[in-house]
C-alpha cells in the first residue's frame, strides 16, 4: 500500500520523533511503500496567501502554489498523521496543511454547493499517532478537535470509504517511562499490521 506519513514535530529528540520513527520503521518492515512528510524538515509554508485564499474556490487554479504536495496526497491510498496536540488542537503547521491542500477541486467538489461531494476516495485507510499534555476527560471536555478531525472530516472526504483509527497517548505531562514504552509498543504494533 502507498503510504503518506505526515508528520508535524520541530525538535528531533521529541518523544514524538520516536513515535514517528517508529511508525516508519514498522510500516516499511510490513512491506509498504512510504512517502515520509516531515513538513518542518521539508519546510512546508503553512500559510494560505491573501492571493491564495482569494482564489481558492478558483479550480482549477487554485492548485497552482501546491501542485507538487496535492500530487503526493493523490498518490497515496493510505495515509498516517503524527503529531502533538497543542492547545487542544492541531500544530499550526499541520493546521495550514489542511487549510492550503484540502481545498476545491481536491479534497471536496462544491460545483454544486448544495451537495459537496469527496474527492479523496483514493485514500482507502487513515490512522494518526497523536499526544495530548492533558488528561483525556479535559480534552473530552474541549471537544478533542484534532481526533474530530481526523476521525470525522478526514473520512468525510474519502466518501466514508476509509477505516479509521487513532492512537492517543492523553496526559504526557506526568507519563512515566513504561507508560510511554507501553504506547510506543502499542503503536508500533499497529503499525505492523497496517492494511
Amino acid at each position: 500500500m502507498r503510504v503518506l506519513v505526515v508528520y508535524c514535530h520541530p525538535v528531533e529528540t521529541s518523544f514524538h520523533a520516536a513515535l514517528h520513527q517508529e511508525v516508519l520503521r514498522n510500516l516499511r518492515a510490513a512491506g509498504h511503500d512510504v512517502d515520509d512528510w516531515d513538513l518542518y524538515a521539508e519546510q512546508f509554508n503553512p500559510v494560505m496567501s491573501r492571493e491564495e485564499r482569494l482564489g481558492y474556490h478558483e479550480v482549477p487554479s487554485n492548485r497552482e502554489k501546491v501542485q507538487g504536495h496535492i500530487d503526493r496526497l493523490q498518490r497515496a491510498e493510505a495515509i498516517v498523521f503524527c503529531f502533538p496536540t497543542w492547545c487542544f488542537g492541531l500544530p499550526a503547521m499541520l493546521k495550514g496543511w489542511f487549510d492550503r491542500l484540502l481545498m476545491p477541486g481536491v479534497a471536496f467538489d462544491i460545483s454544486d454547493p448544495a451537495n459537496v461531494k469527496p474527492m479523496l476516495t483514493n485514500i482507502k485507510r487513515i490512522s494518526a499517532v497523536v499526544t495530548y499534555g492533558r488528561p483525556r476527560w479535559m480534552a473530552w471536555y474541549m471537544g478533542d478537535p484534532p481526533r474530530k478531525i481526523v476521525t470525522r472530516y478526514m473520512k468525510r472526504l474519502t466518501a466514508a470509504q476509509a477505516r479509521v483509527d487513532y492512537h492517543a497517548h492523553y496526559h504526557m505531562n506526568v507519563a512515566t517511562e513504561s507508560q510511554l514504552k507501553r504506547f510506543m509498543h502499542r503503536v508500533g504494533h499497529a503499525m505492523a499490521r497496517f492494511a
